[in-house]
């Protein structure tokens, strides 16, 4: 028999689209260790000077304006007027998927970003194929632009996205609450104190882990000054991801600091990070936010940006299993509050829990192997 063959798609090369097709990619091989994956940005391969651009303006407004992204978001008004030029470019795009699905030969598809899957799903369309589609949504809101009829399978983080997108018109058996998928790692134990006293930290005193997405967005140097108040022996790491111009900042101000503070750039074992990490302030990407939940952490979330972070804390919130802080400079009083209350962190911890699906990647890998041999 020969192997099976499944293209993953994504866009933006750091980004939890792209995790996620990575976490999906690394189950599948545990599984069936014969199987060919093609995993790819989809957007590079059909439009790569465009791509650039594209990335380039959407990361100017979430930095400077994001109140336009907050307007353009799933905005109906909005999804109604770019209907024809998404139509359009789609249209533009079947003929290099043609090219791409006739000589690869993929058994099936799995889209982690709503650009690609209307793409397979505009070419399923047009070509009359039958090539099983499965849709991953990475964030807790399942936005217009996700709604094709040609999806075979709609994986959601929760039941509430799950009653959301039937809402919207997608049948009930074609969704699958399986949860946001995330590298296997983050399930396995790790030798917590032998990891502490390899970074040189206390194992009694609170550790603080601060994030800000793989590109290390958001008021982190804020923070870290804040936390400079807290009166309990805190102890901070802190990663910048791809942020360079951030990590140098903070290793010149590392001496400045009264409280022991750990710098790093993009990193590769943030899963070890979390596991000897009593809290966690972080961006609420998707993925993330399925792998602090899987490991129970408390999670404090510092202003998100409109769209998918401000949907994606409004979810974790409500079940109790965040909490989400406005002004920077006052997160010192939220981490006093929660180390002067060990049953509140308690509390959130088992909330967290109670949403988490750690099994998300190995349920969602299975289901498509089960396409490909239907």
């Amino acid at each position: 028999m020969a192997p099976k063959r499944i293209i993953l798609m994504y866009i933006s090369e750091v980004s939890g689209h792209r995790s996620a097709t990575l976490a999906i990619e690394k189950t599948l091989k545990i599984l069936r260790p014969d199987i060919e994956i093609m995993n790819i940005n989809a957007f590079n391969y059909t439009n790569p000077i465009s791509e650039k651009i594209v990335n380039r303006i959407y990361m100017g407004i979430i930095k400077r304006t994001p109140q336009i992204w907050d307007y353009l978001y799933d905005n109906p008004e909005v999804v109604k007027r770019v209907e024809k030029l998404k139509e359009k470019v789609y249209k533009f795009n079947s003929p290099k998927l043609k090219n791409l699905f006739e000589e690869f030969k993929p058994d099936a598809v799995l889209c982690t970003q709503a650009f690609p899957c209307g793409m397979v799903a505009d070419y399923k369309k047009t070509y009359n194929s039958h090539l099983p589609l499965v849709a991953v949504l990475t964030d807790y809101i399942p936005h217009s632009y996700w709604v094709y009829d040609t999806v075979n399978y709609y994986i959601t983080p929760s039941l509430d996205v799950t009653l959301r997108l039937i809402k919207k018109g997608v049948p009930q058996e074609k969704i699958k609450s399986l949860g946001i998928p995330f590298d296997p790692k983050f399930n396995e134990p790790i030798d917590k104190i032998r990891l502490m006293r390899k970074l040189k930290l206390d194992p009694q005193a609170p550790t603080i882990l601060i994030m800000g997405g793989g590109q290390g967005l958001g008021p982190i140097k804020t923070i870290v000054k804040s936390l400079e108040k807290a009166k309990q022996g805190i102890q901070e790491i802190v990663v910048t991801g791809t942020n360079k111009k951030l990590y140098k900042t903070l290793k010149r101000r590392i001496k400045k600091y009264k409280k022991k503070v750990l710098v790093f750039g993009y990193l590769h074992n943030i899963h070890e990070l979390m596991d000897i990490s009593n809290i966690i302030i972080t961006k609420p990407g998707g993925v993330t936010t399925a792998e602090v939940l899987a490991k129970k952490i408390p999670m404090i979330i510092v202003k998100p940006i409109p769209g998918q972070e401000a949907n994606n804390t409004d979810y974790l919130t409500k079940k109790k299993a965040a909490i989400e802080l406005d002004k920077p400079k006052e997160v010192y009083l939220v981490i006093q509050d929660l180390l002067d209350d060990p049953q509140k962190l308690k509390r959130i911890s088992e909330c967290a829990g109670a949403i988490s699906k750690p099994n998300a990647s190995l349920d969602i890998a299975r289901l498509l192997l089960d396409l490909t041999n239907a």
